[in-house]
């Protein structure tokens, strides 16, 4: 047990999340998404939200401030401008989490699959939320 790192970041996560570099990319994804289809190593965590994954990897997961956009969503239903209420909910924990207003990126769902074959890895949740998959970007710590 480590103090002030949260337990739902285990050894293998924090690793894979530390040996990440600037510019690396991490799927963050519900139970229906094929995580293993991707070929990237996965993590998966069980039970948990999307959200609440989240939470636990931004808490030492900077996100990238050198690019306009440094997390995407899963399009809905064929739509750009359409959101759930899971991803209206994600980007206020990651701009709140950065200290900045951020704005997403949509990726078609179909192209999803074909960008998380590229990621360092995925994490996936067993989430029942449609359409929990995102992508962070990671960026550097400046202090």
């Amino acid at each position: 047990m480590l103090k002030g790192i949260d337990p739902l970041l285990s050894g293998d996560l924090l690793k894979i999340l530390d040996d990440m570099g600037h510019g690396d990319q991490l799927a963050l994804v519900d139970r229906n998404y094929a995580a293993a289809a991707s070929g990237r190593p996965v993590v998966r965590l069980g039970e948990v939200t999307v959200l609440r994954a989240a939470e636990a990897i931004l808490s030492v997961f900077p996100l990238d401030s050198f690019l306009p956009i440094s997390i995407e969503r899963m399009e809905v239903e064929d739509d750009p401008a359409k959101t759930t209420p899971v991803q209206e909910e994600m980007l206020r924990l990651a701009s709140a989490s950065e200290g900045r207003d951020l704005q997403y990126g949509v990726i078609p769902r179909l192209d999803f699959y074909q960008r998380a074959r590229s990621v360092f890895a995925v994490v996936h949740t067993l989430d029942t939320v449609p359409y929990g998959c995102f992508i962070l970007h990671k960026g550097v710590v400046f202090d």
